[in-house]
């Protein structure tokens, strides 16, 4: 299994090598694929010899930041203090749903990846918060995890290593704010799901003020494959151009697509063929006009831009987007770019917790100012007030869900101005907003 060539375009599963198989959902399946083989050797090594491998694989977060996996593993030191594992299931982000994926069909496969995580961070503890909409994925988890304490992997004494490793389920509220990490532990705590300022840092003091660690669910299923198989083996999967984005990666493809699905490819694989070849590109008869390629919150690509673009880290951002959460949001030609903007403005309006002012008060009057737009009341001026209050809210609140309201405010007025432009009727352009209306003798 490695790297495939760009001309012949095919999947690479490792994560979800096992989707859609019924008995991998059960201990007895998964432990008839090899499932807990990797975490009985991992509960006896070293967590930095864990560490140092996973930082070797180049493995990266794969909830949006892409931070290194085992750098951030590396912050938490044996230093006698409880520490926390949290693992992010509140995959809110509109567009996503891998983990949803993950969850259903190898819950073991999370399960397994979440003990090895909570060892490597000197942990006994770890909780798996998932969203709360997720109703079958949470049944299958805690299922799991049942299965895994009646067998003895998980507990006081897990598969007889003398270690504690113990693991949680959490159902979240309905919360999109509970997916930013600080406010996704205040509601553990029982809190409002406000996100807290930083410094401090998780790492340092995080879930019941102490050191915690946060990852996503994708990211510590990919653990046990780096155990089993090392380190190189994992960067053999992905491009060897770039050596920085290492691996798979899970995609969650939705819109105005031919095929729309979850596809794990190697990381650098060609945008090009993975749209058009491997999903199949538009419906019948259209053409692609846009596409968000990792979840609505990050800048919106054209056809021609993607066309030349590779799917990893650094591909996205040199074409102008963020990987994010690998959510490939597609438009075909017959979308109005401006409803579906004021559309996923609307959703981070509503999901706001309102604790800052730029965010409560931006992401409000983006709405009304697109919706204006949209039904044809809109007039020129509010253009540049979109921009301005886009200016406003980005960079300037505790957490990024005002820039994410913004991002596709800002790209698409940037690539779809035309569109914008057209809903405002000509009357209303320059004689009804005074300091743009023409002189007069």
């Amino acid at each position: 299994m490695g790297y495939p060539h760009p001309s012949h375009p095919r999947e690479t599963p490792v994560i979800s090598k096992h989707f859609g198989d019924a008995e991998a959902r059960t201990l007895a399946g998964w432990q008839a694929h090899g499932g807990y083989d990797v975490l009985r050797q991992a509960l006896a090594t070293d967590p930095v010899e864990i560490q140092n491998v996973v930082k070797e694989s180049g493995l990266r977060g794969r909830g949006g930041a892409g931070f290194p996996t085992g750098v951030k593993w590396s912050f938490m030191k044996p230093d006698g203090k409880t520490h926390y594992l949290v693992i992010n299931a509140d995959e809110s982000e509109p567009g996503t749903f891998k983990d949803r994926e993950i969850m259903r069909w190898t819950p073991h496969q999370l399960v397994e990846g979440t003990a090895i995580a909570a060892h490597a961070i000197y942990a006994e503890t770890a909780y798996i918060y998932i969203r709360g909409e997720y109703t079958e994925p949470i049944a299958r988890v805690r299922e799991a995890v049942r299965e895994a304490y009646a067998a003895g992997i998980l507990g006081a004494n897990a598969m007889g290593s003398g270690k504690r490793v113990d693991v949680h389920v959490h159902k979240g509220a309905g919360a999109y704010i509970c997916g930013e990490e600080t406010a996704l532990m205040n509601s553990l705590e029982g809190r409002r799901g406000n996100p807290r300022i930083k410094p401090p840092f998780p790492a340092v003091a995080g879930l019941f003020a102490q050191p915690t660690t946060i990852n996503n669910v994708e990211t510590v299923c990919a653990v046990p494959h780096v155990l089993r198989h090392g380190a190189e083996w994992y960067k053999s999967l992905s491009s060897p151009s770039n050596p920085k984005s290492t691996g798979t990666k899970l995609f969650s493809v939705c819109g105005n697509v031919a095929k729309p699905g979850n596809y794990e490819v190697g990381m650098g694989f060609p945008m090009k063929d993975f749209l058009w070849d491997l999903c199949g590109g538009p419906p019948a008869g259209r053409e692609f006009k846009a596409i968000i390629p990792g979840g609505s919150s990050v800048p919106i690509l054209t056809p021609e831009e993607c066309a030349a673009a590779v799917m990893d880290y650094e591909g996205i951002q040199s074409a102008g987007s963020l990987l994010g959460s690998g959510g490939v949001i597609c438009f075909d030609d017959t979308q109005d770019m401006v409803r579906q903007i004021a559309r996923l403005a609307r959703f981070y309006a509503h999901e706001s917790c309102a604790q800052c002012t730029q965010c409560r008060e931006g992401t409000a009057w983006t709405v009304k100012i697109l919706e204006r737009i949209r039904d044809g009341e809109g007039t020129m001026k509010d253009l540049d007030t979109l921009l301005e209050i886009a200016d406003n809210m980005t960079g300037k609140t505790i957490c990024v869900l005002s820039d994410s309201c913004a991002t596709p405010v800002v790209s698409g007025l940037k690539k779809f101005r035309h569109e914008f432009e057209a809903k405002i009727p000509k009357n209303r352009s320059m004689a009804m907003i005074p300091d743009l209306a023409p002189a007069t003798a």
